[in-house]
This record gives structure tokens, sequence and C-alpha cells, in this order.
């Protein structure tokens, strides 16, 4: 059974207002919006302890120049700063007390103060939730370990950019951390 307590922290990745408008608009299906649902089941749960929720959003700069090689990849243009849709989702939208990071790369890690906060909250756990399983979330989980946190990747409140990235992105972090992968479930029946 899993505990959570002081040590644990949830970060929340990338739920941002652009996936809300894509939904709307019927390019996401409904795994996508169950992940969201979900990932909202999991902050309550966060919320309700008391324990530190990290909000993550992506953001770039208008003139692009912070992109680096991500536009080699499938992805286009996307998270501009200066868009409204670039702002963190109303469902999941931050409250008072919660702390917000910005990204300008895949890991959430990757130059930010993610690492000096999680040092002064004592962090030793992280729960992560959000998108993209096989980018933004597997990046960070990574990253995580690599620092050695223990890492919980909350299987169904994360999303891939295709069903068999989304697997493969949960088996490679399943092979780093044994213990990494758990359910909303499970984090809802936790001690």
């Amino acid at each position: 059974m899993l505990k959570l307590n002081k040590s644990c922290a949830l970060l929340v990745i990338d739920i941002q207002q652009a996936d809300f408008v894509e939904m709307k608009e019927g390019n996401r299906d409904d795994l996508e919006w169950a992940c969201i649902r979900n990932a909202r089941r999991v902050l309550d749960v966060f919320r309700a302890r008391k324990l530190p929720v990290i909000q993550i959003r992506e953001v770039h700069r208008p003139d692009m120049v912070d992109f680096g090689r991500e536009l080699d990849g499938s992805e286009g243009v996307h998270c501009i700063e200066t868009s409204p849709l670039t702002d963190y989702a109303e469902l999941t939208y931050p409250v008072e007390g919660e702390y917000l990071i910005s990204k300008r790369r895949y890991s959430a890690f990757f130059g930010t103060d993610l690492e000096i906060l999680l040092k002064g909250l004592h962090v030793e756990t992280l729960y992560l939730v959000g998108g993209l399983t096989d980018v933004c979330i597997h990046y960070t989980a990574v990253d995580a370990h690599q620092h050695d946190y223990h890492i919980r990747v909350v299987t169904d409140a994360v999303a891939g950019s295709s069903e068999d990235a989304h697997r493969y992105a949960l088996r490679a972090v399943q092979y780093l951390q044994r213990d990494a992968l758990v359910t909303v479930e499970d984090v809802e029946s936790a001690q």
C-alpha cells in the first residue's frame, strides 16, 4: 500500500488551456480526457492532505528562440508565452500555496529551479500526472531518477502521443524503478 506523507510532492505536468480547446474541438480522445479528470482526482488528494503541489507548464518565447531541437520532431510551434492557451488548465488550475514552474524543455528539471524547490521542501518521492507520457513525463521521471528521487507515475492520469508510445514510456519508467507505476485508486487509498 502506498504511503503519502510530507516527503511526497505532486508534479502536475503540462495540463494547460490548449488541452481543453483541443478537446472541445474534438481533437482529443476519451483516454486523454480521462487522464485530465484523473489528474484532478490525484490533485484533490494532495490538496486535501496539504502535501506539496508543483504545477509545471511549458512556455516558449514568441520569437521561438528557446525551442532548440524540439521542432525537429513531430511537434509544431506550441505553448507561446503570450497565448492564453499556454495558461494552466481550468480543471487543475493552481490554488494559493501551490508552486509554479515554467519550463522551456521537456524535463521539468532542465533549466528550472525545481531541484532547489524539492530540496527546500525535503521531498523524497515525486508523483507525476499530466502529459505527454512519452515526452515530458518520461524525461522528468528520468531526471528525477538521476537525482535519486522515488518516482510514481500515475498511469491513468497521464496520456501519451499515442497508445503505443504511452505503454513503452511506462515500461521504460518501470525499468528504472520497479515500484514507479501506480493508479489513481492507489493514490486515493494511500495511507
